[in-house]
């Protein structure tokens, strides 16, 4: 892939309206998205997320009327529900640090003082200061979403528009570390889509960015 056909495949994508249910995304394509999630950058290495993959679709036509019944929920291929930490904390850093040894190797001792600027970090924060910043990362990881389908001609709708404690109702999140942020579906379009042949609106370069 050039530089031309990046650019195309995000003039290609749009926030999907429409599935086609009859289409469904092939596992070998499916693997490549989720480890373009794993893969996604986030503030220290943190990683204070967790992707909940919904193909059940008794699931998700349980999600539908809490999501403002958005049938992109219910006729998509893949539904990713994208979660943060409620409350980041020590025990997250340790277990950075014990993976980032058992990948990298070297002295454990040698990780303290990367190991103390994020505790330092963390106790500065309330708990929902801490839970804002996670919520932020998700964002991050969004983005890589969506990019990754557009690269993989993968539909997508990115979907802030749900309950999220219902959410978590639902997917048996509410005594757990993690709640709901926001969902994306991803599958084909469907030709009924009339969205999908609408030319896109955005500003240009010379609105919103500037050169120093």
């Amino acid at each position: 892939m050039n530089e031309l056909d990046v650019i195309d495949r995000l003039k290609w994508r749009y926030a999907t309206k429409l599935f086609d249910g009859d289409k469904k995304i092939p596992a070998e394509i499916w693997d490549k998205v989720e480890e373009s999630l794993v893969l996604t950058p986030s503030s220290f290495g943190l990683q204070p997320w967790k992707f909940i993959v919904i193909t059940d679709q008794a699931v998700k036509d349980k999600l539908l009327e809490h999501s403002w019944n958005q049938v992109q929920v219910t006729g998509c291929s893949h539904l990713v529900v994208l979660t943060a930490l409620k409350n980041v904390d020590g025990s997250d850093v340790d277990k950075f640090i014990s993976d980032t040894h058992a990948k990298r190797g070297g002295e454990l001792i040698s990780l303290d003082p990367y190991k103390g600027m994020m505790n330092g970090f963390l106790e500065r924060m309330t708990s929902e200061q801490k839970h804002a910043w996670a919520r932020n990362q998700v964002y991050i990881a969004l983005g890589q979403l969506m990019t990754t389908a557009a690269m993989l001609e993968l539909d997508a709708c990115p979907m802030e528009g749900i309950t999220p404690a219902k959410y978590d109702e639902i997917l048996g999140l509410e005594n757990g570390r993690y709640t709901t942020v926001l969902a994306c579906p991803l599958g084909y379009r469907s030709e009924d889509d009339k969205y999908g042949e609408l030319p896109k609106v955005r500003y240009g370069k010379e609105d919103i960015i500037e050169h120093i």
